[in-house]
This record gives structure tokens, sequence and C-alpha cells, in this order.
């Protein structure tokens, strides 16, 4: 049986955030299996989010009760190791796991065209 089967990891993530892509990638890379809580689509999940991390940024990540505030995929992957719930991989995640979508994805999202100002 693996390390990983013993945890319990429910991720607080927004579809299209590059914070949450990170940690998602991050699951992928060690395989574990994680609930993923839409908090942009979910206002329930939002506000569980919330009451749990006593804060409103996202993502959060709680594992065995534990709760990651406001966290990226790069801090959850050291929090995983730290704790030895995962042994180092040699893989490289999918996606970046250290940075939030840029203005141009921020506006693709929200269907808007970016507005560009020079200094």
């Amino acid at each position: 049986m693996s390390q990983s089967s013993n945890l319990k990891i429910i991720a607080y993530l927004k579809p299209h955030c590059g914070w949450s892509r990170g940690v998602r990638a991050v699951m992928e890379k060690y395989k574990l299996p994680f609930e993923d809580r839409d908090i942009w689509n979910d206002i329930n999940q939002r506000v569980e989010m919330i009451q749990k991390s006593g804060q409103e940024l996202s993502p959060c990540v709680e594992v065995n009760g534990h709760m990651l505030a406001d966290i990226s995929g790069d801090e959850v992957e050291a929090w995983l190791l730290a704790q030895k719930l995962v042994q180092p991989s040699g893989t490289q995640a999918a996606v970046p796991t250290d940075r939030g979508c840029s203005d141009e994805e921020h506006a693709a999202q929200r269907g808007e065209i970016p507005v560009h100002f020079k200094g």
C-alpha cells in the first residue's frame, strides 16, 4: 500500500487559476487522489474554504485535516515532502506550480481584451 493511499486531500481551487493549476499538477505528479472543490462556481465550497482556512485567498489544500491556506503548488509539494507524505519525484509537473495567471489569461477568462499602459 502506498503512502498516498492514507491521505485525505481536499483542494479548494478555481477552475481557471494558474495557482490552482499548479496545485493540480503537484497532485498529478505524485498521483495523489484528491477532492477538487470548485470555489468559483460553487459558493458553498467557497464558504467552506473560508470557514476552514480563516481567510479568503485560494488555493487552500487540506491534508488529513491540516489546512494549507493561500498556497502554491510549490509550497504544497514542499510541505508534503517535509512531512514525508510523498517521496521525491524526478518527474516535472505538467504546468508551472509557482505562479498565477497572466493578465492576458485573466482577461480571456472574463472575455475581455487586455489593456496595456505604457509608463
